[in-house]
């Protein structure tokens, strides 16, 4: 019988257990949980490019269900981060926009994250760097061709 796993599986799955212990995914982003960052992020992009955000063109863009976002933005908007503006036209039609305040800490929290991958970039090095984004690249390239198969 083969012996399936090699020296280097090995080392690649106690590298990934490790990745994943550390919980880098689930922390907070300048005091937002990551879904609550990656909604203000798309609504401060398609603010700064004139697009009026929907809900479910939020949803669609990150791939979540509508109720998900729907809750994101009721804890955003009660914290002042968020504003909805119902279109007079059509009142189905709610636009969700940043308050100035919304603006400001999403900056803020842009900023810090930036600056995470900014002292990576400083530990491992420039070459180092750009080797990491590569095989990344290239990890998430091959687990997608595994699960379209």
């Amino acid at each position: 019988m083969a012996h399936f796993e090699s020296e280097t599986a090995q080392k690649l799955i106690k590298a990934f257990q490790q990745f994943r212990k550390t919980g880098w995914h689930e922390k907070k982003i300048g005091g937002f949980n990551p879904s609550e960052f990656r909604v203000l992020a798309l609504i401060q992009r398609a603010n700064e490019n004139c697009i009026e955000m929907k809900v479910s063109e939020i949803s669609q863009k990150l791939k979540v269900t509508p109720p998900t976002v729907t809750q994101i933005i009721n804890v955003l908007e009660k914290d002042g981060f968020i504003e909805r503006t119902i279109n007079p036209e059509d009142r189905r039609a709610v636009k969700i926009s940043l308050t100035e305040a919304g603006l400001e800490e999403t900056e803020r929290a842009r900023k810090a994250f930036s600056e995470t991958f900014l002292g990576l970039i400083d530990y491992l090095g420039e070459e180092e760097s750009n080797q990491l984004a590569e095989l990344l690249f290239r990890v998430h390239e091959y687990f997608n061709q595994v699960e379209n198969q």
